[in-house]
């Protein structure tokens, strides 16, 4: 037998807070003690939420004074026994716990109780059996009373048993006390005594029935037994002294007479406002009654099916363009394959950037963070880009087009161009396909051997690759002479620098990575880091590989940096100051402009790169040192594009989806279907073909967040273990998921699946059965219906 468990209510003669001693008897009980004695001295709570009692029965017996909401919450299988009085709220949001009070009970006993028993040996206070409740699914509340309650006893009461023995009570004719079932709506009460005064517009008396009289003898019995008073029972087993109280129904409470539609139109609308009223010689329309619910013509609203004609948020927010929704239905119909292969089509990197580099926009623009869900995880789909298949290859037109830049923009367009059927040649003057993602990123980030496979697969596509050329003026004529077309994406290569003295000390983060991914190069022990964006934090991450002790990233705002880079940096016990302005690179480190020395062996400098434009000609237009482009990416010479960190300095993604965009206005000029330079009357025409999607997609509107319903989703979810348990969890934001919920909710069956040819369907809704109730637009999950008002009668 297991020992008991004793648990004292003071300490050192010092009464314990009540939030200590629920914690000890929590703590006992995780340990294992499944039969506890507390010794109460007026702590709350005590017995409640001790969820292992559903498995494990628990008993907990206090001895003492007991304070307020003993045993709330209680759970099926906790039994609490006080050995004299209670006080107030015994039994409070009760779940299932059986409570024992061997004496009298304070007030509100048993408020908002859903399960579980509690009998009094004593009488109880006012406004006990308040707001129970009942789920049909369990076995209903019971409150049993030795005595008597006191006032408004049953108020508002939906659910359960109540039984008031009126034992040694001193008036039984108000055994219940002052105005006893008000609001009651539900559950019943037995009662010993003289007939009570009750709430006669919520209650009424029923005769007992065979049934009930043999279940409330069966149970006093057990009552009894449990208060130790077993010897009262032949007192309480007279059928004629007890009383049985239920709730009116809602029909039995009407008090005044309802006014039938008939009634209400010729004593009301005809003499106030319709034939004979305000506007009878107004309108001629036949304003007859009609039936309360119309389809039709003459409903009031018109459900319309708009599957695919909004863009899902993932989608709209990923400068790349990949319709993440729809790889999210590939997996989820069991084609992961397809899913996967599908990434090609927008970006030569889907598991490089997508897997790991991305900052994964469309997680942010996920619309389950809006009801504080967990965004489904785009990384673990990007990892699986590793897995794609090399595309199908149309046949090759003549046109060739001259990429300048072998970086992710460059290989972009380049790779969306031989998709597309025509020629394009990959310049760069790097000894390495791949720019800064196979010069300067660590390895940390993303690992060799997938971007090696990733860029392994571009040449495959991209044979028509030129490295170590470093690019002239002269070069760049004799290119555009030899090609239809030429697409800039050289980045930004040209590191800034400060205007300091001493800055010549000052190593830049570009050549220091690159080092490093080169196995050349070397740190002292302090390394201070002028700039503290996503960049500075990979220098510090690296420079703690290198043996650095202390990595300082000094910036003269809030820094910027965010993500993985952030927190590998923080990982690696980089510190973030700011503001700080420099003065100088000394040989002891950084001076700031305040006197402060930030002690370095080694600056490194790390606040940002600009595009290095010597061998473009003057009749391509800059600004603030970059190239300036249309927005298709087109350069003042309508033959040559520019793409990537040579336009605006921003994410993988976003050159990687310019390099869709130029590829697809290149195959448009090519093709035919657009003239090479636009005028301005032609631009709005044309603007719609360049989005972010795929050509002659109609989406262009992104679907408003609250048309969504996120309410079939497990809110409690942390994380995903799989791919399939993502798509589940996807809220296919615009796109219809056949999940049937509009077909099965609509109360008229006015919604159908009509199948169409290759394996496509849509939801047809029947005008003659449909009343436009809009149950289907709110039950949907994917936002797909609308109600729409009715075009109105003339």
């Amino acid at each position: 037998m297991q020992s008991t468990i004793h648990i004292d209510g003071k300490e050192n003669g010092v009464r314990l807070e009540s939030r200590i001693l629920e914690e000890r008897i929590q703590d006992a009980v995780k340990a294992g003690a499944r039969e506890l004695t507390v010794d109460a001295c007026g702590q709350h709570g005590i017995g409640g939420r001790l969820w292992v009692s559903k498995a494990e029965a628990v008993t907990v017996k206090v001895i003492g004074a007991p304070g307020q909401r003993l045993g709330s919450q209680g759970f099926p299988g906790t039994t609490i026994e006080v050995m004299g009085p209670g006080s107030d709220d015994i039994g409070w949001l009760n779940a299932g716990a059986e409570i024992i009070v061997h004496g009298n009970a304070g007030n509100g006993i048993c408020n908002a109780m859903a399960q579980g028993k509690v009998y009094v040996g004593g009488n109880v206070g006012s406004r006990c059996m308040t707001m129970t409740k009942q789920n049909p699914r369990f076995t209903a509340p019971e409150l049993w009373v030795l005595g008597e309650t006191g006032d408004y006893f049953a108020e508002f009461m939906a659910g359960g048993t109540a039984v008031v023995c009126g034992v040694d009570a001193h008036d039984q004719a108000n055994v219940m006390g002052y105005r006893p079932c008000v609001g009651m709506v539900g559950g019943r009460i037995f009662y010993r005594g003289q007939e009570q005064a009750i709430s006669n517009a919520d209650a009424k008396h029923m005769p007992i029935g065979d049934e009930d009289w043999a279940w409330l003898h069966e149970n006093v019995k057990q009552y009894l037994q449990k208060i130790g008073k077993s010897d009262l029972f032949d007192i309480l087993a007279t059928r004629d002294q007890w009383h049985l109280v239920t709730a009116k129904s809602p029909y039995e409470k009407v008090i005044r007479k309802r006014k039938n539609m008939s009634d209400f139109r010729s004593q009301v609308w005809d003499m106030e406002l319709g034939r004979g009223g305000l506007v009878g010689d107004l309108t001629s329309v036949d304003r007859s009654p009609i039936g309360l619910i119309t389809s039709g013509e003459l409903r009031r609203f018109v459900p319309v099916w708009e599957n695919c004609k909004y863009m899902p948020p993932c989608q709209a927010s990923c400068p790349s363009g990949i319709p993440v929704q729809k790889r999210w239905q590939l997996v989820r119909e069991g084609r992961l394959a397809e899913a996967v292969d599908l990434s090609l089509e927008y970006t030569p990197f889907p598991a490089t950037v997508c897997g790991y580099l991305c900052p994964n926009l469309c997680m942010e623009g996920c619309t389950r963070g809006l009801g504080n869900l967990k965004p489904v995880d785009a990384k673990m789909l990007g990892k699986e880009g590793i897995n794609a298949h090399p595309p199908m290859l149309p046949l090759s037109s003549d046109k060739k087009v001259a990429v300048i830049g072998g970086g992710p923009a460059g290989i972009s367009v380049a790779w969306q161009l031989r998709l597309k059927g025509h020629k394009a040649s990959v310049f760069d003057m790097d000894e390495k396909l791949g720019g800064k993602l196979q010069a300067s990123i660590p390895a940390n980030r993303i690992p060799p051997e997938v971007l090696a496979a990733e860029l392994d697969r571009a040449r495959e596509v991209i044979p028509h690759v030129r490295l170590e050329k470093k690019l002239t003026r002269d070069d760049f004529e004799a290119i555009k002479s030899d090609y239809d077309f030429i697409v800039l994406a050289t980045g930004a290569q040209r590191p800034r620098t400060l205007p300091v003295p001493g800055n010549e000390r000052l190593t830049t983060a570009t050549d220091f990575l690159k080092a490093a991914k080169h196995g050349d190069a070397k740190v002292g022990e302090r390394v201070v880091i002028i700039g503290a964006g996503n960049v500075g934090c990979d220098v510090a991450t690296e420079a703690a590989r290198l043996g650095a002790k202390s990595m300082t990233l000094i910036d003269v705002q809030k820094p910027m940096s965010f993500g993985k880079e952030r927190e590998e940096a923080e990982k690696a016990g980089a510190k973030f100051l700011w503001p700080c302005f420099t003065k100088e690179i000394t040989a002891e480190g950084v001076l700031l402009t305040d006197g402060r020395v930030i002690p370095g062996d080694t600056v490194i400098i790390s606040i940002g790169d600009t595009p290095d434009l010597e061998a473009f000609p003057e009749n391509i237009a800059r600004e603030r040192g970059f190239i300036t482009v249309n927005d298709v990416n087109q350069t003042t010479d309508p033959r040559v594009f520019a793409i990537g960190d040579l336009v605006k300095l921003g994410l993988l993604t976003q050159a990687i989806g310019d390099g869709r965009r130029a590829a697809q206005t290149i195959d448009e000029i090519i093709s035919g279907r657009r003239p090479l330079s636009v005028t301005a009357d032609m631009h709005e025409e044309l603007k719609t073909r360049i989005e972010y999607m795929d050509p002659g997609n109609h989406m262009s509107e992104t679907i408003d967040y609250s048309r969504m319903n996120l309410a079939y989703f497990d809110p409690r979810l942390g994380h995903f273990d799989s791919l399939d348990q993502c798509a589940e969890e996807c809220s296919s934001c615009g796109v219809c998921r056949d999940c049937g919920i509009c077909e099965a909710i609509c109360p008229r069956g006015a919604i159908s699946r009509e199948a169409l040819p290759d394996n496509e369907f849509a939801m047809v809704c029947d005008s003659e059965k449909c009343i436009g109730c809009g149950f289907c637009a709110g039950a949907c999950p994917c936002g797909i219906w609308t109600l729409i008002p009715n075009t109105p009668l003339e």
